[in-house]
């Protein structure tokens, strides 16, 4: 795949020591609709957390654009109830000719009305993710989706965050990380905290909060955050019903009411971030630790 010099360009201000990162041409800076970035661990339910929160805003009456950033394009499979193609595929069909394509060929409507893209990836190991971005938020823009649009998910593929699929941060206003309450999950958040924090100096994006997930407890991610400076926003726990949504094809706004499933509550969490996220969470100044201060902190040997 080539790049166009007009997509992007080496950066004035590198994003920190050793950054080979590319900005971003100003031009493809998405404007008018609030912009989140869902970051991970991998496999940590951020697909999952993206979709339902989707959805949430939906409810509440925004419009609503979902990202997927994973060359896996599961992010909007519980909207669609299907995997979509992807941008890549896409533009691969048409030899990279994207004056070819319609919005119809890449844009599907999900459920209750939230609009799905899956980016996709460029071949293992052959290629940067930071490209495909690039390609995909062009396109939306050349086809002025955007412009009708009141919210954007990216929902970027697990705790990679190297240039490439740091990408969305260049694009997003506030970046959310989703979390469990055990080591690995927390030392991933902390290097994507740093991640942000790299971005924050010549972007807009800042650290919104996190999202505890799949968890009973949040004590140790309470106790981080609080060291670090990071807030907890929402609380998803290790539900059943949550975990057979998606082997349904469904969000949870979709499912049956089960007696003690916790459905409601969870539904009920996920509207209610929405409206934090839509009415403006405070910036966060986190100040990651380093690696081996996390050993320590969290009590390993």
């Amino acid at each position: 795949m080539q790049s166009s010099s007009s997509d992007i360009r080496l950066p004035s201000h590198p994003d920190g020591e050793g950054s080979v990162q590319v900005q971003l041409d100003p031009d493809m800076q998405i404007e008018g609709a609030k912009v989140f970035a869902i970051y991970g661990k991998g496999g940590i339910g951020k697909s999952t957390t993206s979709s339902n929160l989707s959805v949430a805003f939906s409810k509440l009456g925004k419009r609503v654009l979902q990202i997927g950033c994973d060359p896996k394009h599961d992010s909007t499979f519980t909207l669609t109830k299907c995997l979509v193609p992807t941008v890549i595929d896409i533009l691969e069909s048409v030899n990279f000719h994207a004056e070819e394509l319609r919005p119809s060929d890449y844009v599907y409507e999900g459920y209750n009305g939230v609009m799905c893209v899956e980016a996709g990836g460029p071949p293992a190991g052959t290629g940067c993710g930071g490209y495909v971005v690039g390609q995909t938020v062009k396109l939306l823009k050349q086809h002025h989706l955007l412009e009708d649009t009141d919210v954007v998910v990216f929902d970027v593929l697990g705790d990679v965050v190297c240039g490439g699929f740091a990408a969305p941060l260049q694009h997003a206003e506030r970046a959310l990380i989703v979390t469990a309450n055990d080591f690995d999950s927390i030392f991933a958040m902390n290097r994507i905290a740093t991640a942000i924090r790299a971005k924050s100096k010549h972007y807009k994006v800042r650290l919104g909060g996190v999202i505890a997930n799949r968890s009973r407890n949040t004590d140790e991610i309470d106790r981080f955050a609080e060291a670090v400076g990071l807030k907890r926003l929402a609380h998803l726990p290790d539900l059943d019903i949550i975990r057979r949504s998606r082997l349904k094809k469904s969000t949870v706004f979709e499912m049956e009411p089960e007696p003690d499933s916790g459905l409601e509550e969870a539904q009920q969490q996920y509207l209610q971030l929405a409206r934090q996220l839509l009415d403006g969470v405070e910036p966060l100044e986190a100040r990651p630790m380093a690696d081996r201060d996390i050993f320590d902190f969290l009590g390993f040997n």
